[in-house]
């Protein structure tokens, strides 16, 4: 047994959420041999700590089983680093990603899908927050179970609301429930800029931002203006919902974000009362979308009344029931995404220091 026996070991098993080998995706380190006794770290660039022990497994008995070793010891850790943004920006201050989720047209279920994916990566050991930019409708308090004004620091800077792990910003929190925002595009984005930029987030290893429903001029101009490493795109089956999906795809493309992939809300109906299933929004267009974009469909979500009423309630359905077949579906989506981010390039303009020119 020598090295390359264990690194072809290594590369033979796929991590069903990167859908590579570890070892080619370089979270495969200072492998160690010793008689027959071989060990290694793994250091994960995306978060998964419940999935940990099933690659511990894997991997052990995939090296003994090739290699004969006699004990196989892994060391296994998260890594979250930061990725790259558009040319023209810089990453946020405390904030190593934004990821943004998007949707074509409204109705399709983006803030309950985003509010789970939050939740989802938290529990995963990631440090999350969320920022609701629905300036028109937002909805994340109320999914959230949080009101009230956040504490405003000197300085105006902003301390965002806690819940379940989540640190959380929301126009919602500024105007009373009832307040209708009659306010034209310029108004939302800069408004949205003030939140962003003046909320103090610290330490995030993902933010996601719950973008306005649309491809229109406010959606446009915060994709410009926002430092994202990544959208995801919210659909349903439905071939309008799907016609609507494609312009928001072709909209990050346009301004150079990269489309981690699609989730397909609302993919089967499941009855509450015999558990028969039907497709009534149609079926498979997620995936064909996906193919003929070239990117991933992420997963696909029921249209289940328990995901409404635990939003309704303020528990979202993965902090509710988190062993539950639905929880289980939102985890597996926000790994995939993550995932796949964790495959795009790094950023490192924070190595290199800025330079000023000043005359004496």
């Amino acid at each position: 047994m020598n090295l390359m026996d264990v690194e072809n070991s290594l590369k033979g098993w796929l991590d069903p959420y990167l859908r590579q080998d570890l070892f080619s995706a370089k979270m495969i380190k200072n492998i160690i041999i010793v008689d027959d006794r071989v060990s290694f770290e793994v250091t994960l660039g995306y978060p998964c700590h419940d999935f940990h022990p099933v690659i511990v497994e894997a991997l052990t008995q995939k090296v003994k089983h090739d290699t004969g070793a006699h004990s196989v010891t892994i060391t296994i850790t998260q890594e979250i680093v930061s990725h790259a943004v558009q040319k023209n920006l810089k990453p946020l201050k405390g904030v190593k990603n934004i990821i943004a989720v998007a949707s074509g047209k409204g109705g399709v279920g983006k803030s309950t899908t985003a509010v789970n994916l939050a939740a989802s990566l938290a529990r995963d050991g990631a440090k999350v927050g969320i920022l609701d930019a629905d300036i028109y409708g937002p909805s994340v308090p109320h999914m959230l179970g949080l009101s009230g004004r956040p504490e405003i620091k000197p300085g105006d800077r902003i301390t965002p609301k806690q819940a379940f792990n989540l640190d959380v910003m929301s126009i919602g929190f500024l105007v009373d429930e009832d307040q209708p925002m009659i306010w034209r595009g310029p108004m939302v984005t800069g408004a949205l800029q003030q939140l962003l930029q003046q909320t103090d987030w610290a330490g995030i290893d993902y933010l996601i931002i719950d973008l306005p429903p649309g491809t229109g001029d406010i959606q446009l101009s915060l994709s410009q203006q926002i430092p994202v490493s990544g959208a995801v795109i919210v659909t349903t089956p439905q071939d309008i919902a799907l016609l609507d999906a494609q312009r928001g795809l072709k909209m990050f493309q346009q301004v150079n974000i990269p489309v981690l992939g699609l989730i397909e809300n609302m993919s089967i109906h499941i009855c509450s009362h015999c558990g028969h299933e039907e497709a009534l929004f149609g079926e498979g267009g997620g995936q064909k979308m996906a193919n003929k974009y070239g990117t991933d469909l992420l997963g696909a979500l029921p249209l289940d009344l328990s995901i409404r009423h635990q939003a309704d309630e303020g528990y979202p359905v993965v902090i509710a029931d988190p062993d539950g077949d639905i929880a289980h579906r939102y985890r597996d989506i926000a790994r995939r995404m993550t995932a796949q981010l964790a495959l795009k390039s790094r950023d490192y303009s924070a190595r290199f220091p800025t330079i000023s020119v000043v005359n004496d």
